[in-house]
């Protein structure tokens, strides 16, 4: 090996352990083997070699250079340590907030995806549809494939609002809660609010659009305002037809009472019997209003429906003729109802002669039975439905069927579609009064031109079955010498009862209201036998009251009470009975009589007032 080679080996192992160290190498060596050397070595920088002989200033200068160097080195190393660090963090930055925005995209994608409420992109100049959520789709019954690159005139899809408005969104004016309509890929329209903002997508301005369907609201709403509006003409109803009873109870007492007297003539009978009948007619519209208004007296008990219907099915076929087949369809296993039966039938009559009305040409009627349970999204339907179990009737036609507007209205009082004098327009009226009494209500399905359903749903009952009650031998009136306590606020009314009670034989004592007729009982308690007074009077003592408190102080005492009204209008436990303790205006004189000399002579009957 050539001289020095051991400390060419010295320098490898320095370089092994410190690449970076500044080494000078003093050799007498040729030129010829520092060539060979160089390859051995991979000279850089850092070795500097340094020939003999040389003088001490050369060496000292050479140490001053080197040291130089490698101070500027470290500090140029340092300098690329801090700037690579400086790199790694900003690397760092940068890769965290990719991963957030991301996150942020997901998430934002997975909510635009996942929002009920329905949401589409369009380009703002094409309007081309760029995404759509599933709640769009779902609403238009569109694939996202079938959207995607197309515009709404392009899928002949309506999306209906005022184009005008676009213009402002440039200027970052979100526009919110349009009145839209949106067809559905099925041809169907659906209401809608629309809200518009503009948004810029790769640099391109585009429109997010919430379309929030409102159909059912607006259905529900309608639904509403229509059952506020039957209330409100049914309260109306009602109070008309109060005050019209008086005037019937006057006109048809004051004829009765003048027909029982001897010496008329037999053209004054007739006119007094004629009054009596158009009395009786008028009566019986009133009573249709207070089925309708829901302020009929009811004498409900348990009714099992298809024996309703198979008794009343016979009489049924006779109104219906020969033109339209009626057909029964009965279920089995329909549960009873609690409920008027005189009330019930008065409905199945009424929708089966507006069904025969729907088919002058002739046609199929089924009526049916049927058990229905109704749940929570049967009353997202429809507002009246209460959940739980029914028993439902249906009257179903192939007749002319009832286009919109009519139906909006079929329940309205005195509303007919039929000809002058061919109807009052009372008859669904009253079978929507009745069946709203019984806590029941109305489904009806119609279609023009392919027939009508009537679905009736009423409530079922556990209650036990009660006996029918058998009617009473009639009886022979006698003269009574009893008192009787008349509290009427109408004076013709009070008046007509004062004279017929007076005229039979009765001691009359009379009051306005509540409050007068406690002063007069104060006055002649011991005399009272019974007290005969209405139920609806002004002031703080009603009719219920007064006997409440007269009953408190001789429980022995006999009570009638008179009315136009349901006891159902008073939180009361008295239980009200035609022909026992209750006379319905208007009333004959014969029938005011009969009910007093029932309460005051047959001692067997319980107390009326009880």
């Amino acid at each position: 090996m050539p001289t020095g080679g051991d400390g060419i080996e010295t320098i490898e192992k320095l370089w092994q352990i410190d690449p970076a160290l500044q080494i000078v190498a003093c050799t007498d060596c040729p030129d010829d083997w520092w060539e060979q050397t160089r390859h051995r070595l991979a000279m850089n920088d850092n070795l500097v070699i340094l020939k003999k002989p040389f003088d001490k200033i050369e060496l000292a200068q050479l140490a001053h250079t080197l040291t130089r160097k490698w101070h500027i080195t470290q500090q140029a190393n340092l300098r690329l340590e801090t700037l690579d660090k400086m790199v790694a963090a900003r690397t760092q930055e940068l890769e965290a907030s990719n991963a957030e925005l991301r996150r942020s995209e997901e998430r934002l994608g997975k909510a635009f995806r996942a929002s009920p409420i329905p949401f589409v992109i369009q380009t703002f100049r094409e309007n081309r549809f760029v995404d759509a959520n599933d709640a769009f789709l779902q609403m238009t019954g569109f694939q996202r494939e079938e959207l995607i690159g197309r515009t709404p005139l392009q899928l002949r899809m309506c999306l209906d609002y005022d184009m005008r408005l676009l213009p402002a969104l440039p200027e970052n004016k979100a526009v919110r809660h349009l009145e839209a309509q949106v067809s559905t890929k099925a041809g169907e329209l659906r209401s809608a609010l629309v809200s518009l903002e503009r948004i810029d997508l790769s640099g391109e301005p585009h429109v997010l659009l919430m379309v929030l369907d409102i159909s059912e609201r607006l259905h529900l709403e309608a639904q509403l305002h229509q059952t506020q509006k039957m209330e409100a003409i049914g309260q109306l109803a009602a109070g008309v037809a109060h005050d019209f009873n008086n005037l019937l109870t006057i006109i048809q007492g004051h004829a009765s009472l003048q027909l029982s007297l001897p010496g008329h003539s037999e053209n004054t009978t007739e006119s007094l019997q004629q009054i009596g009948f158009a009395a009786a007619r008028a009566g019986d519209l009133t009573r249709q209003l207070l089925a309708f208004s829901r302020r009929q007296v009811m004498r409900p008990r348990v009714i099992p429906l298809n024996a309703l219907v198979l008794e009343q099915i016979a009489m049924l076929r006779r109104l219906v003729g020969e033109r339209i087949e009626l057909v029964c369809d009965l279920a089995d296993d329909v549960q009873p109802v609690w409920a008027d039966p005189t009330g019930l039938e008065q409905v199945l009559t009424n929708l089966t002669l507006n069904a025969r009305d729907a088919m002058p040409k002739g046609g199929r009627m089924t009526i049916a039975t049927a058990a229905a349970r109704i749940t929570l999204e049967d009353r997202e339907r429809n507002p009246e439905a209460v959940p739980g179990d029914y028993a439902q009737f249906s009257v179903t036609d192939t007749g002319t069927g009832i286009d919109p507007e009519t139906r909006a209205r079929i329940f309205e009082p005195f509303f007919t579609t039929k000809e002058t004098n061919k109807g009052t327009g009372m008859g669904l009226a009253t079978v929507y009064g009745i069946t709203k009494q019984h806590d029941g209500w109305i489904d009806v399905s119609t279609e023009v031109g392919r027939g009508s359903q009537f679905r009736i749903l009423l409530p079922v009952t556990d209650r036990p079955a009660e006996p029918v009650e058998t009617v009473a031998v009639p009886f022979k009136l006698t003269a009574a010498s009893h008192t009787i306590l008349i509290v009427e606020d109408d004076e013709a009314v009070r008046g007509l009862v004062r004279e017929v009670l007076v005229h039979t034989g009765y001691r009359v004592l009379e009051a306005e209201t509540g409050d007068a007729a406690l002063e007069v009982w104060e006055q002649h308690a011991d005399e009272i036998d019974l007290l005969l007074t209405d139920m609806v009077m002004p002031g703080s003592v009603n009719g219920l009251e007064l006997a409440r408190q007269l009953l408190a102080r001789r429980p022995s005492l006999k009570v009638i009470y008179t009315s136009g009204y349901s006891s159902e209008l008073f939180s009361s436990n008295v239980k009200l009975q035609d022909g026992r303790n209750y006379l319905p205006k208007p009333y004959l004189s014969a029938k005011l009589t009969a009910i007093l000399h029932r309460a005051l002579h047959c001692s067997e009957e319980p107390a009326p007032g009880h």
